[in-house]
This record gives C-alpha cells, structure tokens and sequence, in this order.
C-alpha cells in the first residue's frame, strides 16, 4: 500500500492507497517538526492511523509538511520509519512542493500556502527554483491565520476592538489577559493557538467592517512582503491552497486586484490532487 499525507501545523490530510480498492481517506493533526518533538509526533501518528489497517502493510510513504526541510526533513523520515517499519521507500518533502505540484502539477508557475503558516514560490513543473522565506510564525507569515490570530489578539489585548466586537469575543472565548499570554509564551504550538482565532472573524456577531479590514491588511502585508518580491511576480497567476486563502477568497482576490495579479486555483485543501499526481507519476 501507498500513503500520502499532506501536513500542516495545525492538519494533516492522508491518502492510503490499496490497488484496486479507493483511497482511504482521512485527517490527523498537523506535524511540524520545529514545534512538536518526535516522540509526540510519533504517538501521534500511530494512534491516529485507521485501526483496521496494519501499519506494516505500508510499503511507501510520500509525506509533504510544514517545517520539513533541511535537517528536520531526516528528523521527520525516522520518524515515519519507526512507525511504519516494514516500508521500502519513504520521501520527505516540504510542503511548498505539495502545493506546487497539486496546484499546478508539471506546469510551471506561481504557488503559495495561506493556512495556519504561509509560503510561497516559483516552480518550474519540476522542482521550486525561486524561495523567498516567509520567516515563521514569530519573525513573518504575513497573511496566514497565524498572523491573523495575532492581530486579533493584539487588539484585544490593547482594548483596540471596537467595543461590540470585544463583547463578542469575551462571549465566545471568556479569556483574560494572563491565559492568553501564558498560551503564547508558555505553552507549545502557540502558532497553531493563534491561527484558531480566524474563526472569530466569520462569526455572525462581529462586525464585517472590522473582519475585513484585518483580513485586507494581513492579505496586504503578504503581497507587500513576499509575493512582490519576485521578479515580475505579475505575469504569473496567483495559485493557492490553505483554509484562510480558501474561506476570505473574495477579499483575497480583491487584493490580488490591487497587486495586479491574476487568480488561478484557490483550494482548501489538495491531498486528491496529490493522489492524482503521484498515480500518474
């Protein structure tokens, strides 16, 4: 059997394929290997996998995630051998080529991830040639809801909401001050805490105004700070996975207008395009 799994800081979406039969299938929480340790990783992974699938009929691994790059992409393949012991072959890649080949596939072209992180890149339907580093959750990640959360927050935290929304958000949180800073500087995977409060903004109580103004300057930065920086970044069309480029798509586009660039493919999630992909490979 085959698996793919595409991953995230906050999801991992995976695809077990058995010849013959269809694709199982199904969701994990996201593994980056800067923010969680093996051992969590590796518990993870194995309590998770679907019960009714012996893990050692997995005979190949194509995994793609968020931080898997340099030496933490050794770091994530020990941990796949350890849990899938009996696999012939096992490729560990950064996530940014997930998104380059389900969106564009052997097409050359621009691709971004605008999740709970953020990446971008120019691919030339091989391999990615051009890289500009989106610098994280603490020094970048302009536009991911990550970045998001953190405005939020801000806000809140410096009583700069307007009044009706800071209402709303003690209602649906109920968080004080202390909480939220210890979340952030004393508990792990503060990204992952910060990208969930992106929900806040789609909810029916909150002001539009303020939601899309947040979502318009995060959106703003991204293009500002990342994608005008490559060269004649506006011949390409602008190609996206993520569930925050999916779910604010309509000011997403809007700000692609102001930055002269084109819409292409804005998808939520692409583990059926990597199926695709790796099936014809």
């Amino acid at each position: 059997m085959i698996l793919i799994a595409d991953s995230g800081s906050t999801k991992t979406d995976w695809c077990l394929l058995d010849p013959g039969k269809k694709g199982n299938y199904f969701i994990t929480e996201g593994y980056n290997p800067y923010f969680s340790d093996e051992q969590y990783i590796m518990n993870s992974i194995k309590n998770n996998f679907p019960k009714d699938i012996d893990r050692l009929s997995v005979k190949e691994v194509h995994f793609y995630g968020a931080g898997c790059q340099d030496d933490k992409t050794m770091v994530m393949e020990e941990i796949l051998r350890s849990v899938f012991s009996n696999c012939e072959q096992i490729t560990t890649e950064v996530d940014l080529l997930a998104a380059a080949r389900g969106l564009l596939g052997n097409k050359p072209g621009f691709a971004a991830i605008l999740g709970t992180g953020t990446n971008t890149c120019i691919y030339d339907g091989k391999k990615i040639v051009n890289n500009i580093d989106s610098l994280g959750f603490i020094l970048g990640d302009e536009g991911s809801g990550a970045a998001m959360g953190k405005k939020i927050l801000s806000d809140y935290l410096r009583n700069k909401m307007p009044e009706s929304v800071k209402e709303t958000f003690n209602r649906q949180y109920g968080l004080v001050p202390a909480e939220i800073i210890n979340q952030i500087y004393g508990a792990p995977l503060a990204n992952r805490f910060c990208a969930g409060f992106t929900r806040f903004l789609k909810h029916p109580d909150v002001d539009p105004d303020y939601s899309d103004q947040l979502v318009r300057s995060s959106f703003t930065e991204f293009f500002s700070n990342l994608v005008s920086c490559y060269p004649a970044y506006d011949r390409y069309t602008f190609n996206c996975i993520g569930s925050v480029g999916y779910h604010f798509k309509d000011i997403l586009e809007q700000v692609l207008s102001d930055f002269k660039m084109q819409p292409g493919r804005i998808l939520p999630s692409l583990i059926t395009e990597l199926v695709s992909y790796h099936s014809i490979s």
